[in-house]
């Protein structure tokens, strides 16, 4: 704690420092020792310089595999090019941060069907709170001359590329990086500097001829080692995607409604995973102990209301009920068609759309008539039709 005191708020300068501070080793040492104390599990660097896999990354823009994702395309020359982001950039330092919370929450009583949220998205939202850490991180290197550009996942750089430089980890095959000590359970960020920081050896790849996290994809979204078409991933499909998820896919999604950790779990690196110690990360009930149907029940304000602050947000109500739809049509049975029918009627015709296809998928199974989809209302109970007008006006 004592770095933290020391530099995070500008109290000691560099005059006050040890003349052998201003030595390279010396000053990575503090930096690390000071990101260290900021709760980073890992404080690596690499040079400033081109992205090992550019070419590949043109290579899958061009082959539209970042589907409807044009940030991405947008950002490409800076992506290719970090001084572009920050003229006389020296050094990456890259960062990160274990989120892993172990397995899922036992509920105290058996609930309706509920759906699967991904790990990362369990607790708080990780932006604020590391941006927070990059913040101090910021003031310090300031404090040896430095300008500095920080990123949490949300700047045109190929983090996983430096991270990989850097040796924070190496490229699993399913292009998620992978550390030898926290698995996969991390997010990264990213502090590009003027300052010359002495760069880190990279990790070697110890995946060797496993391939579980291909074999573990829902969807084939891995299409050969190291190559994903993010137009067939459900983090993609249930995150990125703003509108009718494709109807040949909705199957294959399950009973995931945000994200998708399927080719995390299967990595058998994580077995060395410990959990961590940044409480903002912990599980929220709304995130691990909702049924889906209750999910459906909730309008605007109470969407915002229960994911304040929660990495679901991003997808406002109309893409997260999207999802729970398609949850419903994969899992649901025919406790589920009164709140489907209300959903059916929502003014927002996305999730009014999804909410009929599920509908339909739990008529199918359940062998009855699909006739009552084209008018879904009149199957719905009096009392159930008087919570519907109430949800609906609640909407407008």
């Amino acid at each position: 704690m004592n770095a933290i005191k020391q530099y995070a708020g500008g109290t000691r300068s560099p005059s006050a420092l040890d003349r052998a501070g201003d030595s390279a080793i010396h000053l990575k040492m503090q930096l690390v020792d000071f990101a260290r104390a900021l709760g980073f599990d890992s404080c690596r660097v690499a040079q400033c310089s081109p992205p090992t896999h550019a070419a590949e990354f043109g290579d899958w823009l061009n082959k539209g595999g970042h589907g409807e994702m044009e940030y991405m395309a947008r950002g490409e020359e800076k992506r290719r090019e970090p001084e572009k982001i920050l003229p006389d950039a020296k050094s990456i330092i890259v960062l990160a941060l274990n989120y892993f919370q172990g397995h899922p929450p036992v509920a105290e009583a058996a609930p309706a069907i509920s759906g699967r949220i991904a790990r990362y998205a369990w607790g708080d939202d990780y932006h604020g709170l590391i941006e927070e850490k990059l913040r101090k991180i910021d003031n310090f290197l300031r404090e040896f001359g430095g300008k500095q550009k920080c990123y949490v996942d949300t700047g045109p750089i190929l983090e996983r590329d430096y991270a990989a430089t850097a040796g924070t980890g190496w490229h699993g095959k399913s292009t998620m990086l992978i550390d030898e000590k926290l698995g996969t359970w991390f997010f990264l960020a990213e502090v590009l500097t003027t300052v010359e920081l002495l760069p880190d050896e990279p990790a070697r790849d110890r995946c060797g001829t496993c391939e579980r996290c291909m074999k573990a994809c829902p969807t084939g979204a891995i299409t050969a080692p190291y190559k994903l078409d993010a137009r067939l991933c459900i983090s993609y499909l249930t995150i990125e995607l703003k509108n009718s998820i494709p109807l040949e896919l909705r199957p294959l999604i399950g009973d995931r409604i945000f994200g998708c950790d399927d080719c995390l779990d299967a990595c058998p690196w994580n077995r060395f995973a410990k959990t961590s110690q940044e409480t903002a990360f912990a599980a929220r009930k709304s995130t691990t102990a909702f049924s889906l149907r209750d999910y459906l029940a909730l309008n605007e304000a109470e969407f915002r209301d229960l994911f304040r602050d929660s990495p679901i947000q991003r997808i406002k109500r109309r893409g997260f009920l999207r999802n729970v739809c398609v949850a419903l049509g994969n899992i649901g049975n025919n406790q589920d068609l009164p709140a489907l029918r209300c959903a059916s009627l929502d003014p927002e015709p996305l999730i009014a759309e999804h909410a009929t296809w599920a509908i339909g998928q739990i008529l199918e199974r359940a062998g009855a008539s699909t006739a009552t989809v084209l008018n879904p209302a009149g199957a719905v109970p009096a009392s159930q039709n008087r919570s519907c007008e109430r949800v609906l006006l609640a909407k407008v």
